[in-house]
């Protein structure tokens, strides 16, 4: 199913994109995808591209070092559509998000007009 793409919204940190390309040189292509659950709080997930369907609902906001983000729709409308930033952290990963078998895991958070250091 396809789903609408919004202007890039998300950016990320040098430390998340150096992450991001390991996991991809060792799983292949790659989908980031905003989870809103109730189990996981509300964490960035990354999985193998394809590896989650995405549905009508779900929205594009970019990609980040050619991985596409994903987000529902009605979650990003409720937090006012910001621009997200993709950090990384030490300590394992919550879920199934493949970087938990690096000892780190994905965040995201709300872009500041200062933010210098994501891209």
């Amino acid at each position: 199913m396809s789903t609408e793409v919004a202007p890039q919204q998300v950016v990320a940190t040098d430390g998340a994109i150096t992450v991001l390309r390991n996991l991809r040189a060792t799983f292949g292509p790659l989908m980031l995808v905003q989870s809103g659950g109730c189990c996981d709080g509300s964490s960035p997930i990354c999985l193998r591209a394809g590896e989650l369907l995405l549905g009508p609902n779900d929205l594009e906001l970019g990609e980040v070092d050619g991985v596409p983000f994903y987000c529902d729709r009605e979650q990003y409308e409720r937090w006012n559509r910001p621009r997200l930033v993709l950090d990384v952290a030490p300590g394992p990963a919550e879920g199934f998000s493949l970087e938990g078998l690096a000892g780190v895991h994905f965040l995201s958070s709300t872009a500041t007009a200062c933010d210098d250091s994501a891209r």
